[in-house]
């Protein structure tokens, strides 16, 4: 059982940055692969990016690309997502996730999600 528990959502305006957390519990954090996911109003769950449990590797969606970094600290079981330049369009509230696998997109557990406004 893995429990996420997001912080760091809040209202900034369009060029702005934000982090975002996501604290495990668990002794089995590093053998999760995790990702972040969002969901604006009126739309579906989408994904954001992932890392790998060494956190050797990531991916990210190509609205966020070269603008969010992802990145992990198995020692604190914290996942973060650090967002740039932030657009109107980035409105939503961002999960954090454990997920089956790196290569998969299948989530064994969510966050309850932590909502992040961006102003123009």
């Amino acid at each position: 059982q893995v429990q996420l528990v997001e912080s760091g959502g809040g209202l900034v305006q369009a060029g702005d940055s934000l982090r975002l957390s996501c604290a495990a519990s668990g002794r089995t954090f590093y053998n999760y692969a995790m990702g972040w996911f969002r969901q604006a109003p009126g739309k579906e769950r989408e994904f954001v990016a992932a890392i790998s449990g060494s956190g050797g590797s990531t991916y990210y969606a190509a609205s966020v690309k070269g603008r969010f970094t992802i990145s992990r600290d198995n020692a604190k079981n914290t996942v973060y997502l650090q967002m740039n330049s932030l657009k109107p369009e980035d409105t939503a509230v961002y999960y954090c996730a454990a997920l089956r696998s790196y290569s998969s997109s299948v989530v064994d557990y969510w966050g309850q999600g932590t909502q992040v406004t961006v102003s123009s």
